[in-house]
């Protein structure tokens, strides 16, 4: 009878395959990455630039609906002594006037849609239920308005000329250099130079 044998199975390591390297950025899309990261770095140097009473102009029915409606009667009358009479009254007519715009699309019967905001939805909105929550949306909406330019009080060129807020771009740089190091593996004699664990050297009887 012909005799079977069984394969012999040869136990095959995995050859090491070093991560695929990003494909370079054109200078442009490079220049606007950079400038981002270091103005988020910049808000984190510096959180007081999201207590500025002048934000509220940016968009007076978001700071409304997140922040002015869970303030205290105490709290709306100290902010509006920083503000003044003048930035109270801009601030009053601004937030009146995108109302009457609000009230005005809902009843429009065109078929041309108002671009939604980035930030947050109505939906959104309706979640925030606590004082907090909406103060952490609404510097969320601070922070996406920064980062892409459109704070038009604010020179940018303190920011995107600085080489000192690279952070973000000094932690990538060295994630890249350890992806390109080979790793090292251990040795069968540096396992022989180890001593056995629990091996005293004493004969036992």
């Amino acid at each position: 009878m012909p005799s079977f044998t069984e394969p012999e199975h040869q136990s095959q390591s995995l050859p090491f395959e070093k991560p695929t390297p990003r494909p370079p950025r054109s200078p442009t899309v490079a220049k606007n990455i950079r400038s981002r990261n270091r103005r988020r770095e910049y808000l984190e140097r510096h959180p007081k630039y999201f207590s500025d009473a002048e934000h509220e102009l940016a968009d007076p029915l978001l700071y409304d609906s997140l922040v002015r409606k869970f303030q205290t009667p105490a709290e709306r009358e100290v902010e509006g002594k920083a503000k003044g009479y003048s930035g109270v009254l801009e601030s009053s007519l601004l937030r009146g006037e995108a109302r009457l715009a609000d009230l005005k699309s809902s009843t429009d019967n065109t078929t041309t849609l108002e671009p939604a905001r980035d930030f947050t939805t109505e939906a959104d909105l309706s979640k925030t239920k606590t004082k907090e929550d909406g103060l952490q949306r609404w510097h969320e909406f601070l922070t996406e308005r920064f980062v892409r330019g459109h704070d038009e009080d604010f020179d940018y060129s303190l920011i995107d000329d600085n080489e000192d807020y690279d952070v973000m771009e000094r932690r990538d740089a060295e994630e890249a250099w350890f992806d390109e190091e080979d790793p090292e593996w251990a040795s069968d004699a540096d396992e022989g130079a180890q001593t056995t664990r629990g091996q005293t050297g004493i004969q036992d009887f």
